[in-house]
């Protein structure tokens, strides 16, 4: 389908966002969620996680800037045939993205149904 306006799709990902459990959100350290159109080394890729999970700090960690996750504008926009499908597209790739901040793999991702 064609990409939606950036607007549309950043309230998605909002929305997305606000359904994760409070819980989880508040254990969320130094991440910032940012809407791309595209990856420029893996077009097709739906979001990213760039950063340090939590499972990966130490006692150096500190002053970083925050970790980063990326979701896909276009790339999301292209494997999906309608606005439902691009609702339920946000999610699982904003869920799959926090998950890596938490430390969990792609191959667990997967198995859970989030991949």
């Amino acid at each position: 389908m064609r990409p939606l306006p950036r607007e549309v799709f950043e309230s998605l990902v909002a929305d997305a966002l606000d359904a994760v459990p409070a819980e989880l959100m508040a254990l969320l350290d130094n991440v910032v969620v940012l809407v791309e159109d595209r990856n420029e080394d893996e077009p097709d890729l739906l979001g990213l996680y760039e950063g340090h999970a939590l499972t990966e700090r130490g006692w150096q960690y500190g002053g970083d800037l925050p970790d980063r996750i990326m979701i896909y504008r276009e790339a999301i926009c292209d494997v999906c045939e309608t606005a439902e499908e691009v609702v339920e597209e946000v999610t699982v790739t904003v869920v799959h993205e926090i998950a890596h901040h938490f430390g969990i793999g792609e191959q667990r991702l997967h198995e859970l149904g989030w991949g």
